[in-house]
């Protein structure tokens, strides 16, 4: 592949532009439905993109003592993860036989990087609310990245032992859904419950807690670093769904995808208006012991192949 295709592919589709364009018409989804379940009218279509862009034009304000280095690296290492993951997620549902060993790894770890990048740039601001959250987002991945790891070995498990990410989408499509079985449902519930803690959305938003720290690690963030954070959130909102289909739900190459991607956006917005914020030590609890429980019996269920 020439530099040209991959650089077209990095920046306009299906890697930053395109996922930034859809991530953000997402989030005005999420927003509409919630006015709705709120009895009220919501934002028009337009309205993420004209906040993301009044937040381009602000300033951008750094705290006095803290490092501008780590102050935008943090939201800069969400953009370009996802952009990255994004990239990948598409070439490899689209042409499975090009894919390499040990990809689904490379694309746990790019997932990582959004949380990590809070977490640096919260720590990095000096504010001690931020560093409150900067706390709760480390606790909340360690707990949310058990389970989730997990149910990502059920799927290797499931696949016969391969680490490629093609492989895992030709095997659902030469025999069945990994979703058709015990197993597959029970990864899917695990699944759809961290992706709601990697989004950061209730009952998972501990970190941020309006109402208790004041955004907690974005408190001191303005400009172009608030806007970044954002836009990552909104292209994971995008990937994430896309991500358990290719996992579990044979992939996205054909039109019933797009049934299954805005029913799993359906189920995160429903959750995320439907549950109260859980403290981070409940949500600790919830996601080793409850979740994490039932991703242990999910892939003893693979090895039995049910």
């Amino acid at each position: 592949m020439s530099p040209i295709i991959l650089l077209f592919n990095f920046v306009i589709f299906p890697g930053f532009l395109f996922s930034a364009v859809v991530g953000l018409f997402l989030t005005w989804v999420d927003r509409k439905v919630t006015a709705r379940v709120q009895m009220r009218v919501g934002p028009p279509w337009y309205q993420p993109y004209a906040d993301f862009l009044k937040l381009l034009l602000k300033e951008t304000i750094i705290p006095q003592g803290a490092s501008k280095v780590l102050f935008f690296l943090g939201p800069l290492l969400g953009v370009v993860s996802m952009s990255i993951f994004a990239v990948m997620l598409f070439y490899m549902n689209f042409n499975p036989d090009k894919t390499f060993v040990g990809d689904l790894i490379v694309m746990i770890y790019l997932l990582a990087l959004p949380p990590i990048g809070v977490i640096i740039g919260a720590s990095a601001s000096k504010n001690p609310l931020a560093s409150v959250g900067a706390s709760r987002e480390m606790t909340q991945y360690f707990s949310y990245e058990l389970p989730f790891l997990i149910c990502v070995a059920i799927v290797i498990v499931k696949s016969g032992g391969s680490i490629r990410f093609g492989e895992i989408v030709l095997a659902q499509q030469n025999t069945a859904p990994f979703l058709y079985s015990i197993s597959g449902v029970i990864a899917a519930i695990v699944f759809l419950l961290s992706a709601q803690a990697k989004l950061g959305y209730v009952p998972f938003d501990a970190p941020e807690a309006e109402q208790e720290i004041m955004a907690g690690p974005y408190i001191e963030f303005s400009g172009v670093a608030l806007a970044m954070y954002k836009l990552s959130r909104a292209m994971m909102l995008f990937l994430l769904p896309l991500f358990i289909i290719s996992l579990l739900w044979g992939g996205f190459t054909s039109w019933w995808a797009i049934l299954k991607f805005l029913l799993l956006i359906v189920l995160i917005v429903l959750i995320k208006n439907t549950n109260p914020r859980l403290r981070i030590d409940q949500t600790l609890k919830f996601m080793w012991l409850g979740l994490g429980g039932l991703s242990i019996i999910g892939l003893i269920l693979a090895f039995y192949k049910l």
